[in-house]
This record gives C-alpha cells, sequence and structure tokens, in this order.
C-alpha cells in the first residue's frame, strides 16, 4: 500500500493538549528521580547555579523554536527546518542525534521505574518490570495521537498538583511545623552548599541538560496541531515561568530538606534508588506522603515514557519519509499512527536491560550523560537553525513583523543561547581531564561529538549536498493558511490570584 508511506499525520491535538504537553515536558520522571544524583554530585547551591543557568539556555531555546514551529508547524520540526535553512546533511544528523536521546531518554525511563517499583517490592525482578512496562509503552502508544493527547492532558496535570503540594509541604518541614525538628538551612553549613566546588557545578549542567529535555517537544507536537498559531505562542511563553518554579523551585527545596552526602541519594555506587521527595517526607515521619510519591513518580514514568515514544517514532518516520532512514519507517496505519517507527524505537531502548547485570546507578548515570550532550547538540542546532531563518526572510524581503510569534530579545538570546550550547558540549566533560585522567569519563562525555561530525561529513560527501542559498531557502512549504501576528484573547476582568497561578501553572 502505497499510501501507508505518505499518509499524513492526523492533527488532532488541541491547545489545551499542548499546553500541557508542553508541561510534561518538563516535569518528567528525572526531576523526581534524577535530581537526587544532582545533589549528591553538586550540593544544595550547585544545583541552583546550573539549572538556572541552563534554565536561561532553555527559555531562549524556546524562543526560537516558538517562532519557527508557529510559522511552519511540520511534524520534522527542527530536523526539517536544518534541511530547509542549512544543508539536508546537518538535518541528517539531528535527525539521528534527537532520535537517539529520546530512545535514551526511553531506555532511562525504564531503568528509573524498575527502580522506583522496588521501592515497594522486589518480587519482581528489575529485567521483569522492564519487560512489563516495554509492553505497556507499545500498546498505548499504538493508541493513536488523541490518546496520547489525553493521556498527557491528566497525567501532567497530576505532576502539577503534586509538585505544588510538594512545594507548600517542604515549606512546613523546613520551619519544623512537619517533622522531628527545624531544618533551615543547616544542610548548607553542614555538610555544605557545595559538594565539589566547580567540579561538582560542571557536572550537573549535563544532568541539567537531560532533565531539562522534552520543552522542545512542543515544535514536534505542532504538526499534528489543530491549530498551532494560538496553542503553540502560548505554550512557549509560559516556559520561563514553568522552568522558575517547578525546576528551580524543586531543586532549591530538596536541597534544603536533604544534605548532598545522604547515603540514599543515587549514585554510582548504588543499587537501588530514592527520589529525594521520598526520603524527605520518610524523614518528616510522613511515610504514607512517601509511597505516595512514588507512585507520583510512577505516573512521571508512564507520562515520559509515551512522550519518549511519540518523539522518537516522529522523528525516525520524517526521516524515512524523507531518505534518510531506511523507507519502512515512514510507514502508518490507518489511523495515522507510525507503527513501524514506533516498534523500532522501543525496541532500541531495550539497551535499559543492562541495569540488570550493572549497578543501576552506573547504568543511570552513563545514560544521563549520553542523552545530556545530545540535548546541547540539538538546542545548539535550533539556534543555528533560527538565525539562518531570519537570514532568509531578510534576504527574500520578507518583513518580520509578518510572522505569527516572534522570539523575544532575537538576535542577542540566538546567538547568546548558541554560544552557551557550544560552551556546554565541550565544558560538561572537563573533569575527565583532571587528574587522574578518567578515559572512561572522556569517553562518555564526547563519544556522541566525533559520531555527529561523522554523520553529517559522511552524509554530505556521498549525497553531495550543498550550503543552503538565502535567497533560494524555502520558508513557505507547511505554512497554514490564516497564520498572522497572534494576538492573545483578552483575559477575563476578574483576575485574582488562582487565576494568574492557575494561567502560569497551565497556561
Amino acid at each position: 500500500m502505497p499510501e501507508a508511506y505518505t499518509a499524513p499525520l492526523h492533527r488532532k491535538l488541541k491547545s489545551r493538549h499542548i499546553k500541557m504537553i508542553a508541561i510534561g515536558g518538563i516535569i518528567g520522571p528525572g526531576l523526581f528521580v534524577g535530581s537526587s544524583n544532582a545533589l549528591h554530585i553538586a550540593g544544595p547551591a550547585g544545583i541552583l547555579i546550573s539549572f538556572c543557568l541552563v534554565g536561561i539556555i532553555v527559555f531562549f531555546v524556546m524562543q526560537s523554536l516558538g517562532e519557527l514551529a508557529t510559522v511552519i508547524p511540520v511534524t520534522g520540526s527542527f530536523t526539517d527546518y536544518a534541511a530547509r535553512f542549512v544543508d539536508e546533511s546537518l538535518s541528517f544528523a539531528l535527525g539521528w542525534a534527537y532520535w537517539y536521546l529520546w530512545v535514551t531518554v526511553l531506555a532511562n525511563e525504564y531503568n528509573a521505574i524498575s527502580l522506583v517499583v522496588m521501592y515497594w517490592t522486589d518480587v519482581v525482578p528489575q529485567w521483569g518490570w522492564i519487560l512489563i512496562f516495554w509492553a505497556f509503552f507499545m500498546g498505548l502508544s499504538l493508541a493513536g495521537i488523541l490518546v496520547y493527547g489525553e493521556i498527557e492532558f491528566w497525567l501532567s496535570l497530576i505532576k502539577v498538583i503534586s509538585i505544588t503540594i510538594f512545594f507548600i509541604v517542604a515549606i512546613f518541614i523546613s520551619s519544623g511545623v512537619i517533622g522531628p525538628q527545624k531544618i533551615g538551612f543547616k544542610y548548607w553549613d553542614d555538610p555544605g552548599a557545595f559538594a565539589d566546588s566547580i567540579n561538582g557545578v560542571a557536572n550537573t549542567f549535563v544532568i541539567a541538560g537531560t532533565l531539562y529535555a522534552g520543552t522542545e517537544m512542543v515544535g514536534i507536537t505542532a504538526g499534528e496541531a489543530d491549530n498551532p498559531a494560538k496553542a503553540v505562542p502560548r505554550a512557549i511563553r509560559q516556559v520561563f515561568w514553568r522552568i522558575l518554579i517547578f525546576y528551580v523551585g524543586t531543586m532549591f527545596f530538596i536541597g534544603i530538606l536533604i544534605p548532598h552526602n545522604d547515603d540514599r541519594l543515587l549514585s554510582a555506587e548504588s543499587k537501588t534508588a530514592q527520589s529525594p521527595f521520598t526520603i524527605a517526607l520518610s524523614d518528616a515521619g510522613l511515610g504514607a506522603g512517601a509511597s505516595l510519591i512514588n507512585a507520583v513518580i510512577v505516573i512521571a514514568v508512564i507520562s515520559a515514557g509515551n512522550s519518549s515514544m511519540y518523539v522518537s517514532s516522529r522523528t525516525v518516520l520524517y526521516m524515512a519519509r524523507n531518505g534518510k532512514a531506511p523507507k519502512l519507517l515512514g510507514r502508518v496505519n490507518k489511523a495515522g499512527v507510525p507503527w513501524v517507527a514506533l516498534l523500532f524505537s522501543n525496541l532500541c531502548a531495550c539497551i535499559a536491560f543492562l541495569s540488570v547485570s550493572k549497578a543501576a546507578g552506573a547504568v543511570y548515570e552513563a545514560l544521563i550523560t549520553l542523552s545530556g550532550v545530545a540535548t546541547f547538540i540539538v538546542w545548539g542546532t535550533i539556534e543555528l537553525v533560527h538565525i539562518r531563518f531570519r537570514k532568509g526572510l531578510q534576504a527574500q524581503g520578507q518583513s518580520v513583523d509578518d510572522l505569527p510569534f516572534k522570539a523575544l530579545w532575537y538576535p542577542y538570546g540566538a546567538y547568546a543561547a548558541l554560544a552557551a550550547n557550544v560552551f556546554l558540549i565541550f565544558f560538561q566533560g572537563y573533569t575527565a581531564f583532571l587528574n587522574p585522567f578518567s578515559a572512561t569519563s572522556f569517553v562518555i562525555s564526547y563519544i556522541l561529538l566525533p559520531v555527529f561530525v561523522i554523520l553529517l561529513v559522511g552524509y554530505k560527501l556521498w549525497n553531495k549536498t550543498k550550503w543552503v542559498n538565502l535567497a533560494e531557502m524555502d520558508i513557505w512549504t507547511g505554512r497554514r493558511e490564516g497564520l498572522g501576528p497572534v494576538h492573545d484573547e483578552p483575559l477575563p476582568k476578574k483576575k485574582g490570584v488562582f487565576r494568574k497561578v492557575k494561567r502560569i501553572a497551565v497556561g
């Protein structure tokens, strides 16, 4: 059936789906579990510094992507933009790097959920839990885009409510209202605000990059949105506040409630792991709350696994339909579900089974580092693509004022974020060069760089691709009719505190 390889994906995602998917992309299981490793490595002040700095980068990346995804809402998103605005070879390398990122994240979710579920019971071995959730995610992903949107909407809402409640409880615990003692900032003094000075901060940059990965998911969902001109800008505009509240807020509270040298935090030597949320509530005598948090983590993993399957399959689908991946991966069924791409991505995520024979923490750290470097490569490329798009508009005499959504503080934000991502790609692994030199850390930190270059140069030489000329740049394909400057609908006149908080939290 030739139409199976050319049929478009269904555009059924509503505005409320896009908004909550943007939140769900930020609040993943890494926030609940991976944050413990970050605290262990950098200390409370260290994680605040790294997550704030990377959060600023994310803000500008999302501004750039928002401008592109609103005017040209296609499923290939920035992978498609790279081919049209820069070079086909960049699109090839970026597409596979982004697909790898999400397959790694998916494997990470399998490893995370097996660790968390074993908090309750170890009757089922770790590999058994991985297999169970592998089948569960596969079945969920085959249900279609509307089911994905609805599930992500409600799961994201649960995550938002849960973190908000934790913030309130954390204030009571720190002040001594709940728990055996008043904590305040005593752990900032002993064992200290930093776990390993600047080295710890550097090592958590890559963790922050991985935990923030998913914010750019809005660009992918725009291709299956019914009204991207309305949904995407509203989701993008709230990113800064969501980063500030959910991530920086979480790092602040776990940093004051738990000492960074607590043995229960996930590290390379650990066989099992507890979430810092769970540790904080358990220490305060809220055992039931700790179990509830673990249930929320399972929900977060289901949400993140659902999203990982979605993004990885859509990315490889675009690649297959544009001659950058095997044609078979571009097949969809009558419901518009890319089932072959889904199966392929989920099979590759079986690298999660490596954790069965090694210390879970060591595998977790390796997966985090590899996917984190890929994140910086993707974000840096998004900025490059955006800069090229603006230059193309100028070369073809198009006015920026006609764009539905314009990136804030362009060009300064775009160039600064591009430079910052390039810097972090190399800086995040510098501790491997400290005495003594660690060959293992060096390979984990930098192996993706030569692979990315080989993919780019190899494809360019083999296909003899050329750098896109600004005057010939395709800035029109994929635009939908009726796209003009976006003006938010006026807020109701009665603007209470609850309404303002709701708008920031859920758009």
